[in-house]
């Protein structure tokens, strides 16, 4: 089995990638594959609403002037996805945002099986408010998708600024230890 993280936030290792590592670490300790995409900071447009991918019916958007087919291959190849992003003003980055829509409508133009029955979850860094917006937004995804959502034993948060700040919120530590375990679990059954 194989898990794909997407780091919404353009800090490679700021406390969105760490948050992800943490859940990684524990899919990893129950043998299952992961890796981690640096989403955020990378040339990546909203979708056009062509509907040229629904014509062409190849589970890829029709735009190639970006990175989004590979991303949409990767997803494509694992069993679960993760999405992480920050939470700036109330919602995803922009490249987490250009990831659901264009992943989304590719998907439902092609049948719905390219995300079908895969977990998925999300994993949210902000300051302090806007965090529910976030998760909700990744979830929604998930959720149109047909794939099952894995939860923690808390919103899949953490209270972090700077780079480094999640390893100071003990309880998001342990939200995104639980969230992996979970995961792990999850995909097993489903598996």
């Amino acid at each position: 089995m194989k898990v794909v993280a997407f780091n919404g936030s353009p800090r490679a290792n700021g406390n969105t990638a760490q948050s992800l590592k943490m859940v990684l670490a524990e899919l990893e300790k129950e043998g299952i594959e992961t890796e981690i995409v640096q989403l955020g900071g990378r040339k990546v447009f909203g979708c056009l609403a062509c509907g040229q991918c629904g014509k062409n019916k190849d589970n890829r958007c029709a735009r190639k002037d970006d990175e989004m087919n590979t991303f949409i291959e990767k997803i494509e190849k694992a069993d679960g996805i993760i999405i992480g992003s920050p939470t700036y003003f109330s919602n995803v980055s922009t490249e987490v945002k250009a990831l659901i829509d264009r992943c989304g409508y590719v998907a439902k133009s092609n049948g719905g099986s390219l995300l079908r029955g895969k977990v998925g979850t999300a994993v949210v860094s902000v300051r302090r408010a806007g965090s529910t917006f976030t998760y909700s937004a990744i979830n929604f995804f998930f959720g149109i998708a047909e794939m099952t959502i894995c939860s923690s034993s808390y919103w899949n948060m953490t209270l972090s600024r700077d780079p480094g700040d999640v390893q100071k919120d003990e309880e998001g530590i342990q939200t995104f230890q639980v969230l992996g375990q979970n995961m792990a679990k999850l995909l097993k059954q489903v598996r």
